[in-house]
C-alpha cells in the first residue's frame, strides 16, 4: 500500500486497503499513515473521515506521524476547519504538522492565514525545512511579494538548500510569477540537477508572461537533453504559441503530444488550442475543432471560445458558446456579462437588456477583483471600492498621475463593461 501511494497509484493503494481490511487482518499505525495520502489524492473525503474515526477508535491518533497523515489528508482535500481542529487536538507538533496545516491554507487561497501560521511556527521555535521554504516561496509567488521572496532566497542559500531541485524549482516559480524572469532563468541555469518540474516551471513562466519564443527555445533544449515532456509541458507550449500567434505551430505541437508522446489531451489542452484559434479571430475553426474532438468540452473550453467571439464580434457563435456555458452552470456570472457586452457592442440593446434582467432576477453579481501592493515589509490588497488602508498615503495621487500619463500616451480605455454593466 505504501509503495503504491508513493508511486502515485492511489486507486491501487485503496483497493489493497479494502482487501486487507476484508481479510480480517488487524491494521497497524503504519497502515493508516500509508493509505491516507491515497485517499487525499482521490479526494474520497467520506472514506477518509471514516478512516479517521477508525484511527481514533484503535488509539493510533496518539502517534504523531498518524496525526500528521490525518492533518495532511484534510489539508489536501481543502477541509481547513477539520485540519485546524486536528492540529489543535494533537498532543505535540513537529515541522511536518505545521507544513501540512500551512500548505492546506495556501492551496485553498488563504494566504493571509498561511502567513500568520508561518509566523506562529517560527515564534514557537520550529526550524523551517525544505518543504517549508517551498511553501513560503509559493506564497510569495501567489501574492506576489518579490521582497519576501528575495529574503527567503537568502535564507535558503545559507544552509545550501538552493542546490535542492525541489526548492530550486520553487524559486524559479516564485521569480517567474513575480515577473522577474531573468532571476528565474539564473536560478534555472545554476541548478546542478534539473528534473521535469524545473524545465516545466521555466517554460510555463516564459509562456505566461508572453515570452513565447523563449518558452519554445526551452522546449527545444528539453528535447536536446533527452527530457520527456508531459501534459504540463504542452500546456506551456500551447500558451506560448498563443502569445506569439503561431497557430499552425501550436496545432502541430498538439498533434505531436498525442502521436509522438502518447499523452492523452485533457480539457485544459483543448481549451488552450481553442484559445489559440480564437485569439487570431479563427472562431469558426475553433468551433469546428471542438465539434470534432471526442472529449466532452467543459466550461473552460466554451469560455475560451466566448472570449474570442467577444473580441472579434462574432455574435451568433458567441451566443451559442454562452448558452453552452449556462447549460452547464446557469449561475455563471461571467458568461452572462460577456454575452450582454457582445449584444451591447452589436447595438442589440433589447437582447442586452434581457440578459441584464435575467442577472438581476437571479441576483448575479461579478466578484470583486483585488490588487496587491507590496510596500516596504507589508502586503496590502485593495479594490476600487476598498481603499481605506491607503487614506493616509499618497497612493491616490500616484494613481491619478499614472492615469494622466496613460491618456497623454494615447491610451484609450475599453469602457464597454462600465457602460453596459453599470448596474
Amino acid at each position: 500500500m505504501g509503495g503504491c501511494a508513493q508511486q502515485g497509484k492511489a486507486r491501487e493503494a485503496i483497493d489493497l486497503f479494502h482487501k486487507f481490511h476484508s481479510s480480517g487482518l488487524k491494521p497497524s499505525e503504519r497502515t493508516f499513515a500509508s493509505v491516507l495520502g491515497a485517499f487525499a489524492d482521490t479526494v474520497d473525503v467520506e472514506v477518509g473521515k471514516q478512516l479517521h474515526s477508525l484511527i481514533i477508535k484503535l488509539g493510533f491518533i496518539s502517534f504523531i506521524f498518524v496525526s500528521n497523515a490525518v492533518l495532511d489528508f484534510y489539508s489536501k482535500c481543502g477541509l481547513l476547519e477539520e485540519s485546524s481542529k486536528t492540529f489543535e487536538e494533537m498532543c505535540k507538533h513537529d515541522v511536518v504538522s505545521w507544513n501540512a496545516l500551512i500548505s492546506g491554507h495556501v492551496r485553498s487561497g488563504h494566504h493571509g492565514e498561511a502567513i500568520e501560521l508561518l509566523k506562529d511556527m517560527l515564534i514557537e521555535g520550529f526550524e523551517p525545512n525544505l518543504h517549508t521554504y517551498s511553501i513560503i516561496l509559493s506564497i510569495c509567488g501567489d501574492i506576489p511579494a518579490i521582497e519576501w521572496g528575495k529574503q527567503t532566497h537568502c535564507c535558503i542559500i545559507k544552509p545550501a538548500f538552493d542546490s535542492n531541485v525541489v526548492v530550486g524549482s520553487a524559486l524559479i516559480d516564485m521569480y517567474a510569477k513575480c515577473g522577474r524572469l531573468s532571476e528565474a532563468r539564473k536560478v534555472f541555469d545554476n541548478l546542478i540537477t534539473k528534473n521535469l518540474v524545473s524545465w516545466n516551471t521555466i517554460l510555463v513562466g516564459y509562456a505566461q508572461h508572453g515570452f513565447g519564443r523563449e518558452a519554445l527555445e526551452i522546449y527545444n533544449m528539453m528535447q536536446s537533453n533527452g527530457i520527456k515532456p508531459n501534459g504540463i509541458t504542452f500546456l506551456g507550449i500551447l500558451s506560448a504559441c498563443g502569445h506569439v500567434g503561431l497557430v499552425e505551430e501550436g496545432l502541430c505541437h498538439f498533434n505531436s503530444m498525442i502521436k509522438d508522446h502518447g499523452i492523452a489531451p485533457r480539457t485544459d489542452h483543448l481549451a488552450s488550442l481553442v484559445s489559440l484559434f480564437s485569439r487570431k479571430g479563427q472562431t469558426n475553426r475553433a468551433f469546428e475543432f471542438i465539434r470534432s474532438f471526442p472529449m466532452e468540452p467543459g466550461k473552460a473550453v466554451w469560455r475560451c471560445l466566448l472570449s474570442g467571439c467577444k473580441i472579434h464580434k462574432d455574435v451568433s457563435l458567441g451566443r451559442y458558446a454562452a448558452e453552452k456555458i449556462l447549460s452547464i452552470d446557469p449561475e455563471d456570472t461571467s458568461a452572462h456579462i460577456m454575452l450582454s457586452n457582445i449584444y451591447a457592442e452589436a447595438k442589440m440593446s433589447n437582447e442586452a437588456a434581457q440578459v441584464r434582467k435575467i442577472m438581476k432576477e437571479k441576483e448575479l453579481k461579478k466578484d470583486t477583483g483585488y490588487s496587491w501592493a507590496e510596500l516596504k515589509i507589508n502586503i496590502y490588497y485593495f479594490s476600487s471600492s476598498h481603499y481605506t488602508q491607503f487614506q493616509e498615503t499618497n497612493l491616490h495621487v500616484v494613481l491619478a498621475g499614472l492615469t494622466a500619463q496613460l491618456f497623454d500616451a494615447g491610451y484609450i480605455p475599453d469602457a464597454m463593461f462600465v457602460l453596459h454593466y453599470g448596474d
